[in-house]
């Protein structure tokens, strides 16, 4: 028998949008409801106290509003938070993304990777255990400061220059990608721009599919209408209609209170 109850998506803004996009893909007829704490944006410059404080109080409101599974759309906050919050809510299920670095191992062992991710992500220790796992030693590690919030933002100006002075350096040195923050695959053109012709690792196809196995075991699916709900830490109106947008969604649920 297949169950109700909604799937919570969250990030420190809207680039975990990204990530619910392979999700619809792969399970279009659940509901959800998408939180974007733009109040506390962005994580990756926060203690792991605050971070784990502010993913509790995230996931207390997910699991009041009748979610069976909440995903973190947010690298830094798996890598921070997921264990503290799996401990404490064994009842739910959590799927946390994470830097698609083991795909680099999996797929182009041999090739100059770049990294990009929030300082917090590559700071993590979740991180640096992959990275010891994986190492091709072929591989640069470059904490973006200030990227994820140009691109919430929505400045299309300021991320090229960022970019421009952040990635220059690499130019043509770099054929792999690795985008560890889940805003990134927003502005990959743009990245592609200054680097060349790379390829990219995103781990959100393959939360997706994990998503999906761990519904199916646990007896979780559901057969609804898709319906997405969308929250704001700060109630932005702004927000929502870019989530929307990038997300290619005519139904655009309006936010409750």
């Amino acid at each position: 028998m297949k169950q109700n109850g909604k799937i919570g998506v969250f990030d420190s803004g809207i680039g975990g949008v990204t990530v619910l996009r392979e999700i619809i893909k792969v399970l279009p007829e659940e509901n959800y409801i998408y939180y974007s704490d733009s109040k506390n944006n962005p994580y990756g410059d926060k203690t792991d106290k605050e971070i784990k404080q502010l993913c509790d109080k995230i996931t207390q409101q997910l699991i009041e509003e009748g979610c069976k599974a909440i995903v973190i759309a947010c690298n830094t906050a798996s890598a921070k938070a997921v264990k503290y919050l799996r401990k404490k809510y064994p009842q739910i299920l959590f799927v946390a993304i994470e830097p698609a670095y083991k795909m680099v191992y999996d797929y182009a062992y041999d090739k100059p990777t770049l990294v990009m991710a929030t300082k917090g992500t590559i700071q993590s220790e979740k991180f640096n255990l992959l990275l010891k796992r994986y190492n091709n030693q072929k591989t640069m590690l470059l904490p973006c400061v200030g990227l994820a919030d140009r691109i919430e933002s929505g400045n299309k100006a300021e991320i090229k220059r960022y970019l421009e002075e952040n990635l220059g350096t690499y130019r043509e040195k770099v054929k792999n990608v690795v985008l560890g923050c889940t805003h990134y695959p927003l502005i990959q053109k743009e990245i592609e721009e200054i680097l060349g012709q790379v390829r990219f690792f995103n781990g959100a196809p393959s939360l997706a599919m994990h998503l999906k196995s761990i519904l199916e075991e646990n007896n979780l699916l559901y057969d609804g209408e898709g319906k997405i709900e969308f929250r704001d830490s700060q109630e932005l109106e702004e927000k929502e209609k870019r989530f929307f947008e990038i997300l290619k969604e005519s139904k655009n649920e309006t936010i409750k209170k």
